[in-house]
């Protein structure tokens, strides 16, 4: 008999009773990742709250060239919630971020109805369906053109905008099954109502979108293969399109905006969060971290310059931004895809690793050669000014007679002769794979206009002229620019005559 006593061992019991107690009210947040190290990466963070609540579903970027969509989900991976649960998918379409286009295979916001085909995107949008199918509310965020007004004003101001909106796919739906009715307008309305009290701006104002696209009359009968519409078709829960107008030029702006309509949603929903800091800042790199060769480890910080010896295997292991941890990829120029982080490749030549957050540029190290380094005693990291190589000479076909054209020199060529560009020869040919000549002001291929004109037959009669890069704003001066790793190391001018032969000062 203890007499009251308490041993040890039930004291402990006691104390990790209470403790498992206390984390069972904690909140949650559980972090998937699809795809991993791959340029379709897709995140999905469901954030439980401390009480029980609906669930609702926000999802960004599903069209690439949106950032006020996807930037503004992104602010709430990071949510904390006292009732309710959310799930963010803030890149569902990462590729298209990182190209900065709406889709560039096919809008994925169009793959929602039945599809045969089952690519890498197709998968994505079945993941977004499985998600959907666990939400009470959906709300899909974009960047739309123009303002939205019910009456059309103007080319900007029209029914068939859809900036500055709230949508929906009815006004009233009923559902088939139940016949419970969802008032989206209603609901649409009274947000926008207390949104537009805080939005100064007269023309940023929020109106309610009704695309019915139910109705055989919808003008936007597209829409029935978006997600909004499969929510409410086949799930019956509410869903809606919130788009800030692309007319607007600050993202921050449009961010600010959503995060206010997103809050409003939850409120109305009874989602209770404890609210995001709404921050939009330049990204800035910190450093990289790349290990070589399995063994030695380098961190290098923006603009600086790897050397490494040909054949050496690098594999990039970290990105460290001093403000972003999501929606970052490192890409090594002419190795990979776009999302190159965590893989391994062999370095041959010289080259450049470029740091993207989301679609945007943010920084750049570049990786050059060294044959003699380890016996040089040179350090992995060095300046990239005295490893620059200088352009010496290029060689055109003009007409396929052969040509070579010393740096700085200027080519007469006549009028209506074909002028093809086939080398450019430096003084480090160990750079050679990292060059690109451009012709300035000529478009070999419009939708993938990478800027290296080797090998294009340029006609010197044809309407591809973009005066702004004539050197004499007349049409007769061009430059042919040869660039290294994004530095200019040497050009030659083609100056156009009258048909005559053709001669190198």
């Amino acid at each position: 008999m203890r007499h009251g006593s308490i041993t040890l061992p039930e004291i402990v019991a006691a104390v990790f009773m209470l403790v498992a107690a206390c984390v069972s009210l904690q909140a949650e947040t559980v972090h998937k990742t699809y795809f991993e190290n791959t340029d379709h990466e897709l995140h999905v963070y469901e954030i439980l709250g401390y009480e029980q609540g609906p669930t609702m579903m926000i999802i960004g970027g599903i069209q690439g060239n949106e950032p006020g969509g996807y930037l503004s989900a992104d602010l709430y991976a990071d949510i904390s919630l006292r009732k309710g649960n959310l799930i963010v998918v803030p890149r569902a379409n990462f590729y298209a971020i990182l190209l900065n286009q709406r889709g560039p295979n096919g809008d994925m916001n169009r793959k929602f109805a039945n599809q045969r085909a089952f690519d890498i995107e197709t998968r994505i949008v079945e993941i977004l369906k499985e998600l959907i199918s666990r939400s009470d509310v959906l709300l899909n965020l974009h960047d739309g053109t123009g303002f939205f007004r019910e009456e059309d004003l103007d080319d900007l101001h029209n029914s068939m905008r859809f900036g500055q909106s709230i949508i929906a796919d009815a006004d009233i739906y009923t559902c088939p099954d139940s016949a419970k009715k969802l008032y989206l307008g209603e609901i649409a309305r009274k947000i926008c109502a207390e949104v537009n009290q805080y939005i100064p701006e007269p023309e940023y104002k929020f109106h309610f979108n009704n695309h019915n696209t139910v109705s055989k009359q919808t003008k936007h009968p597209e829409q029935r293969l978006s997600a909004t519409y499969y929510s409410l078709i086949h799930h019956q829960i509410h869903a809606f399109g919130i788009e800030s107008s692309k007319e607007i030029p600050s993202d921050e702006v449009k961010v600010r905006q959503k995060s206010m309509v997103i809050n409003a949603f939850m409120n109305e929903f009874g989602l209770v969060p404890e609210n995001p800091k709404i921050l939009v800042e330049k990204p800035k790199l910190n450093h990289l971290i790349v290990l070589i060769n399995g063994s030695e480890r380098v961190a290098v910080k923006d603009g600086e310059t790897v050397l490494l010896d040909p054949g050496d295997e690098i594999i990039i292991e970290h990105i460290d931004m001093s403000n972003y941890k999501r929606g970052l990829v490192a890409d090594i120029l002419g190795k990979g895809g776009i999302n190159d982080l965590g893989k391994s490749f062999e370095i041959d030549y010289p080259t450049r690793i470029i740091i993207r957050k989301d679609s945007f540029k943010c920084a750049a190290v570049n990786l050059a050669m060294h044959k003699e380094r380890q016996l040089a005693g040179i350090p992995r990291v060095a300046e990239l000014a005295n490893q620059t190589p200088h352009l010496e000479f290029l060689t055109i076909l003009v007409d396929s007679a052969r040509v070579e054209v010393s740096e700085g020199d200027t080519l007469e060529v006549a009028k209506g002769a074909v002028l093809e560009i086939t080398e450019a020869v430096i003084d480090k040919p160990a750079y050679g794979k990292s060059l690109v000549v451009n012709f300035k002001g000529f478009y070999g291929d419009k939708n993938n206009n990478t800027g290296e004109d080797r090998g294009c037959k340029i006609a010197m009669d044809r309407g591809f002229w973009m005066l702004n890069y004539s050197l004499d704003g007349d049409g007769l001066l061009w430059e042919i620019v040869v660039s290294c790793l994004d530095k200019k190391i040497g050009r030659v001018v083609v100056k156009l005559i009258e048909p005559q032969a053709s001669i190198v000062k």
